[in-house]
């Protein structure tokens, strides 16, 4: 990210200008939303997730997400709900409160071979870590992955935007991911998610991305904080 200077020292709170890679709220809302089109498989039992295993296995990257039943309760807490594997193909839904986490998965999630992408991975470690054991390999967060190519959103929503100029829906996102049967929207949603992060990956991997080019690179006022003055105070 490039940061220039320029503290207009008659506002009430210091600002500057920052050069970046960022896509407003205002610019998102705007985008056409994007649509899953690939097949989804629902798994709810341990054959289904052995099937799963073998497809997901013969592959060498996958987009991950989970989802979690959102809580409206002070103190309330639940467990992770759902898991979402993704290849460019297919994409498994892997119905935790239901089955668990089988071992076949387990070895999937810890196999260094077989790279998993999603964004801000280490809460959802944190999460199905609450509930089953395992230890997580072969993972690349894209929220870390992005700022080599000068991105500074760090949401996937955000950051899909940036680079496809398409909107990833939201409106999912509270639903009751604990319920009896997920709906076809839940599933379009929950797919999206998986498989999105990993389009992102395959893009910035293969083709790469020159900021400098893109129309979201530009000048933003800000506010100066103590972190920039640090920073500024150092550079």
């Amino acid at each position: 990210m490039d940061i220039t200077t320029d503290i207009n020292s008659t506002d009430r709170q210091e600002r500057h200008t920052v050069w970046k890679t960022s896509i407003t709220k205002t610019e998102l809302a705007e985008l056409p939303a994007e649509i899953y089109t690939g097949k989804i498989t629902v798994v709810d039992d341990e054959e289904s997730a052995v099937k799963a295993a073998e497809i997901l296995s013969a592959t060498d990257t996958i987009g991950f997400d989970t989802e979690t039943r959102p809580s409206f309760r002070r103190g309330e807490r639940h467990s992770v709900s759902l898991l979402q594997l993704s290849t460019l193909e297919d994409t498994f839904l892997f119905r935790l409160n239901h089955i668990g986490l089988p071992q076949c998965i387990t070895d999937i999630l810890e196999n260094n071979a077989i790279v998993k992408i999603g964004v801000s991975i280490h809460d959802d470690f944190l999460n199905l870590n609450k509930k089953f054991s395992f230890t997580p390999g072969g993972f690349i967060d894209l929220q870390t992955y992005v700022k080599r190519y000068n991105i500074a959103d760090n949401s996937l929503s955000r950051i899909y935007g940036i680079l496809f100029d398409k909107r990833i829906s939201k409106g999912q996102r509270l639903s009751n991911w604990e319920a009896p049967v997920l709906t076809s929207h839940q599933q379009e949603y929950a797919a999206l998610d998986a498989l999105a992060c990993l389009h992102i990956y395959n893009f910035l991997n293969n083709e790469g991305f020159d900021y400098k080019k893109s129309k979201y690179y530009r000048e933003f006022d800000e506010p100066v904080t103590q972190q920039t003055q640090r920073q500024e105070k150092d550079s």
